[in-house]
């Protein structure tokens, strides 16, 4: 119950009592509010400063937990560039240089991506710790680029490979008759006596003497491109594309095994050993032709001989004696 306040009148000499209006009775309690809100907002500032709130913890607990995730994310893609570095590596060091191709230049594989910003949105957003998904958008985008290059480089690896595989069947690399005692061969590439004007003239290939009806064997894949029978010259020939500008002629033949347009394998019998054109003697005329240029054959006995017996052949394809035929 409210106190009951009186003062003391001199006029009427008495104590009247104290009428509160109720405009003191308002300013009072706004002024009492003010103070209780104003000590409040103090406390509660105060304990702001010295104590977190549960909002502020969780708050700080995520941020930790997102930071820790940011690094662990780091770590990923720098153990994947460190794998892709190696895989590099090796790509240009090793794959690249057995089958003879260039390295990657650094430039194509480092290179970024041109054009608009990508990262336009994350930029525009007010959003903490922007610059730490900037940079971790940007390293993924650069592992993913590299990473594309890289594939794109193996699929060209493998198909140099298989052209590489093909072009290792398709250059003559056998003799075109059995020689294992190596006594077939009676005259090499170059400058030799013509069987029949008796003059030094330019041999172009190499001769096999062997009995008639001995096998000839084609001496790298490839696709016959002429059968053809002469009645002088070349005699009966065969001639075969082998792809990757290599060329074989097989001459002065009895009989043949094959027709045009047969794709033929290394080793597999394309005709026999004839007498026919322009021939002194059974035996086998063989040419080998890179591009439009006439080559020495002997260089290309690798696959069927030893390194002994690949000297003694060369040794007596450079003697100098008598062509038996073109």
């Amino acid at each position: 119950m409210a106190r009951i306040k009186y003062y003391y009148d001199t006029e009427t000499c008495k104590y009247e009592r104290v009428k509160v209006k109720t405009q003191d009775v308002i300013l009072n309690f706004l002024g009492l509010a003010s103070l209780i809100v104003a000590v409040a907002a103090g406390l509660l500032m105060l304990y702001n400063s010295y104590f977190e709130s549960p909002k502020e913890v969780m708050l700080k607990n995520e941020v930790s937990e997102l930071e820790y995730y940011y690094e662990h994310l780091n770590e990923e893609v720098d153990k994947l560039n460190q794998i892709l570095a190696a895989l590099e590596k090796r790509d240009d060091d090793v794959y690249r240089v057995v089958l003879g191709a260039e390295p990657i230049d650094p430039s194509i594989r480092d290179a970024g991506i041109g054009g608009v910003d990508r990262y336009s949105e994350i930029r525009n957003k007010n959003i903490d710790h922007k610059e730490l998904i900037l940079s971790l958008n940007e390293n993924v985008d650069k592992l993913r680029r590299k990473m594309y290059i890289q594939s794109k480089s193996y699929d060209d690896i493998v198909e140099l490979a298989d052209n590489k595989a093909k072009m290792f069947a398709a250059i003559p690399a056998i003799q075109p008759i059995s020689n294992k005692e190596l006594i077939r061969l009676a005259s090499g590439f170059g400058y030799r006596i013509h069987p029949v004007y008796k003059v030094k003239k330019m041999h172009t290939g190499i001769d096999f003497s062997a009995p008639i009806g001995t096998p000839i064997y084609a001496t790298a894949d490839g696709t016959v491109t002429k059968v053809k029978v002469r009645f002088s010259g070349y005699g009966k020939l065969v001639e075969i594309d082998h792809g990757f500008g290599f060329k074989t002629r097989y001459a002065h033949m009895h009989e043949f095994e094959v027709k045009e347009g047969q794709k033929v394998k290394r080793g597999q019998i394309i005709g026999y050993v004839g007498n026919t054109g322009l021939s002194t003697a059974p035996h086998l005329h063989y040419e080998v032709i890179k591009g439009t240029k006439k080559i020495n054959p002997v260089h290309y006995f690798f696959n069927d001989l030893n390194p002994d017996d690949y000297e003694k052949v060369i040794e007596l394809a450079s003697i100098e004696n008598q062509s038996l035929g073109m």
